[in-house]
């Protein structure tokens, strides 16, 4: 029996970032929405604090729509660019973590003919309790 659960271990962005093109879940805080006042007074904080996970892509180099160029910084898969937690930026990554395998697997990709087989061993599998 193929065992369905992974650990996942979170790496503080300030301290150490990934290869460059690595997949990552990135914890990313901000303020949701950034342009509505909570309240009254020029030192009151815009929008709700918030820390979610994202599923991001790493690299060292980026060319945005705009022609702007980032380094060093984690991308989504709508093009948003978010930096490491400490740069500028109203979104920042605080942690990453690679992403698991495949379920029942040791792969993060299965192409062609081996899809089917894979999809059936981990559907076959059940989570360790």
């Amino acid at each position: 029996m193929t065992h369905l659960n992974t650990t996942v271990t979170w790496v503080d962005a300030r301290e150490r970032l990934p290869r460059s093109g690595t997949p990552v879940a990135a914890a990313i805080t901000g303020r949701y929405p950034a342009d509505s006042a909570t309240g009254s007074g020029a030192d009151t904080a815009l929008g709700e604090e918030f820390w979610l996970v994202r599923p991001m892509v790493f690299t060292t180099l980026h060319w945005s729509e705009d022609g702007a160029e980032h380094k060093d910084c984690f991308v989504d898969s709508d093009g948003v660019v978010r930096l490491p937690y400490g740069l500028a930026g109203e979104e920042t990554v605080t942690h990453w973590a690679e992403l698991p395998t495949l379920p029942g697997g040791t792969t993060h990709l299965v192409l062609g003919a081996d899809v089917q087989s894979a999809l059936q061993d981990a559907w076959g599998a059940r989570p360790v309790t």
